[in-house]
């Protein structure tokens, strides 16, 4: 199991293929971890793409059921992320990737190409995570009872206290559009952009269309793309295109 660490910040990581650079972020909120890929993700992309990239995932920091650990650090929730997501990269001396996330992993991307916009290639979006105007506080409350009481259970150092704070400042501070970051931050991305929609609670359909008219080097793949099955090799091949369109 290789392992990156940065101080108190242990991520446990996987590596599949070679090639260019893609990084995998996997879905599941703050329960995101490398399960993901072979459970509930519509399509396996270590599968799909490891016999042409360079795939990278990890579990997510202090993820149930992952290995990943660190501090739960209350004032940066969405920098905390990024900063194990462009460690890791540093880990492996890569220093421009492609990236493809799945529900959390939307919101995620949005803030690495906030962060270090010169850093990834081309980004690709599936099934996004961002704000429902009717149910502002629904990651607030799934990870008040999914993510944080499991998490102080194991963890001495953790009291839901933080995980209270750390949540109101994740989901509540911003509680709009893609939530991570503004509509001015995707207005201003020059990154090539594809966009997979949903249509879930947490995935809503409005956000992911309205990201893709606003960045202005978006694209969109059919809708839906998950169900019925058969139309998921159509977005897979899409992705396919997209990717091989964008590396270097």
């Amino acid at each position: 199991m290789p392992w990156y660490e940065n101080g108190p910040v242990r991520i446990h990581y996987q590596e599949v293929g070679s090639g260019t650079p893609l990084l995998i972020l996997p879905g599941g909120g703050l329960n995101a971890t490398l399960s993901f890929m072979t459970g509930s993700a519509p399509f396996n992309p270590f599968e799909a793409f490891g016999g042409e990239y360079r795939c990278i995932a990890a579990d997510l920091r202090n993820a149930n059921g992952g290995l990943s650990e660190g501090p739960v650090e209350v004032d940066r929730p969405w920098d905390s992320y990024a900063d194990d997501q462009l460690g890791l990269m540093d880990h492996l001396g890569i220093q421009r990737f492609l990236v493809m996330g799945f529900c959390i992993g939307g919101p995620f991307i949005w803030n690495l190409l906030r962060r270090a916009p010169e850093r990834v290639i081309a980004a690709v979006l599936a099934q996004p995570s961002g704000a429902r105007p009717d149910n502002p506080d629904l990651f607030y409350n799934n990870n008040m009872t999914g993510w944080g009481p499991p998490l102080c259970a194991r963890r001495s150092d953790v009291t839901m206290e933080q995980v209270e704070s750390f949540l109101t400042r994740m989901y509540r501070a911003n509680p709009d559009f893609v939530i991570s970051v503004s509509r001015d931050v995707v207005r201003g991305c020059r990154t090539p952009v594809l966009i997979l929609p949903d249509d879930v609670p947490a995935h809503p359909y409005a956000v992911a269309m309205e990201s893709a008219r606003l960045a202005p080097n978006a694209q969109v793949s059919l809708y839906p793309w998950k169900d019925p099955p058969d139309l998921v090799p159509l977005a897979v091949r899409h992705i396919r295109t997209f990717l091989k369109a964008n590396r270097p």
